[in-house]
């Protein structure tokens, strides 16, 4: 049998390694293409790259094309895919180096090209200074530029989500001025509540970002070969570099073109195996699918490594002829920006409203330690819960000194449907380095039960 595989990052790779791991190179022969110059590298790492936290570019590579293809995997970079002729069982690539076009047939395909940029139309301008994050390549672009010009000064970072917040910090830490324009109220508009968010907001400022809320660009100024500044309805704003923090879309166009179904979110449609829905011998994986969210039943685009790698493995190992399943999500996720931390699961208070749940909140602030332990910091736990049942729906951490990876916990809560009741007893950990005697996830599900109790 021969395997294609379009995309060599995390769900590409995952799935081809998985494959090679059942199958020997006498049953099964692998092609990956790639059209970037990387494999299975972290794009989550890319902005502690560029800010310095981490120093050397390849080690964001867990494996590299040398690697994967003395397991026995045939990785060739700078391949564009173009076609997919699903009657011929035969996929189309330019080799974007050499030139030429090159066919190359499959009994089973992977589809894992990942997600795209939004990029608006004024976006979209030939000047340098204006990037995108979204590959290593983007990355090194970013950090190659910072490093030759003549001292920028100006970075205006568009958009307040998770690349966007982690990009105003990489600015700050190369020594930059830094403005971050974002259309919501808040930052992290589409991560955690308002209020929440305004934590943010507060913690960014404090940093030295200027964070403009309610902004809205019209356009970018541009003058020999390079960007100068940001246009909006309340003038411009100097700049030497932009970037573009507007989220992602499914990288479907080549999957519409070649009849693959797309779901409402844009993504491939596939089953619990991770098969396209419909198409035999055609697999999908990573940013470029939609999934389903376990709380909802609806469908969704959560672009995450996690399940990038998680939804590769589970077609590698189903290709292989074993069996796996991805059941869904349920929107787990964590940030920082310097050294506040920001994570969230399950449904934030809009999520759950437009799902049709009626449902109480409940919010506290804790320590991450002992109050008398030194370095103990605050933190802010919301939680959402089901008006009747108590059922946890959501929760969201905003504060310092490790305080988001308790979202663990409630991941782990969300993900079984435990009740907020049925939380207060968690045995959870105790010493004075790591908690208070209360921890900030019992005393705030504590809260939360009374919340549900007072409204029945």
């Amino acid at each position: 049998m021969k395997l294609v595989v379009i995309g060599g990052d995390a769900a590409g790779m995952s799935a081809a390694s998985q494959a090679r791991k059942r199958l020997g190179e006498s049953d099964l022969s692998i092609v990956v293409f790639e059209r970037g110059h990387f494999t299975s590298y972290s794009a989550c790492g890319i902005p502690y790259w560029i800010g310095g936290a981490v120093q050397e570019r390849d080690k964001l590579v867990a494996r590299s094309p040398e690697e994967h293809r003395k397991a026995g995997i045939d990785v060739r970079l700078r391949h564009e895919v173009v076609g997919i002729d699903l009657d011929r069982r035969q996929v189309v690539a330019h080799d974007l180096e050499g030139g030429g076009e090159v066919r190359e047939a499959f009994d089973h395909l992977v589809y894992a090209t990942g997600a795209t940029p939004v990029t608006p139309e004024w976006a979209r301008v030939r000047d340098s200074g204006v990037f995108g994050v979204q590959t290593l390549d983007d990355g090194q672009a970013i950090h190659a530029w910072l490093d030759r010009q003549p001292e920028p000064r100006r970075a205006v970072v568009i958009g307040g989500g998770y690349i966007g917040v982690e990009m105003a910090e990489a600015m700050v830490l190369r020594g930059l001025d830094v403005t971050l324009l974002e259309k919501s109220p808040e930052p992290m508009a589409k991560t955690v509540d308002p209020e929440m968010g305004a934590l943010v907001s507060k913690a960014m400022r404090a940093l030295g970002i200027e964070v403009v809320t309610d902004a809205h660009v019209d356009g970018l100024k541009t003058a020999d070969g390079r960007v100068r500044a940001v246009r909006t309805p309340g003038g411009e704003l100097p700049a030497d570099i932009v970037v573009l923090g507007l989220g992602v879309r499914p990288n479907t166009a080549l999957a519409g073109k070649a009849g693959l179904p797309l779901g409402p979110t844009g993504g491939v449609r596939t089953d619990l195996r991770m098969r396209v829905e419909g198409v035999e011998g055609v697999w999908a994986a990573g940013d470029c699918v939609e999934t389903r969210h376990l709380l909802t039943g609806h469908p969704v685009h959560v672009p995450l490594g996690t399940h990038a790698n998680k939804q590769g493995r589970v077609a590698g190992i189903n290709i292989g002829g074993g069996y796996a399943t991805f059941p869904g999500v349920i929107g787990t996720a964590v940030t920082k920006v310097c050294d506040l931390e920001v994570a969230r699961t399950g449904l934030t208070s809009k999520e759950a409203r437009a799902a049709g749940y009626a449902f109480v909140t409940a919010s506290v602030d804790s320590t991450s330690r002992a109050g008398y332990y030194p370095g103990a910091e605050t933190m802010t736990i919301k939680l959402i819960a089901e008006k009747r049942t108590g059922v946890l729906l959501g929760a969201q951490i905003v504060g310092r000194a490790e305080a988001a990876k308790r979202i663990d916990a409630l991941a782990v809560a969300t993900w079984n449907r435990m009740t907020v009741e049925e939380m207060t007893s968690l045995d959870l950990s105790y010493a004075p380095p790591f908690a208070p005697v209360w921890d900030p996830v019992l005393i705030a599900a504590r809260k939360a039960t009374e919340a549900v109790h007072a409204s029945l």
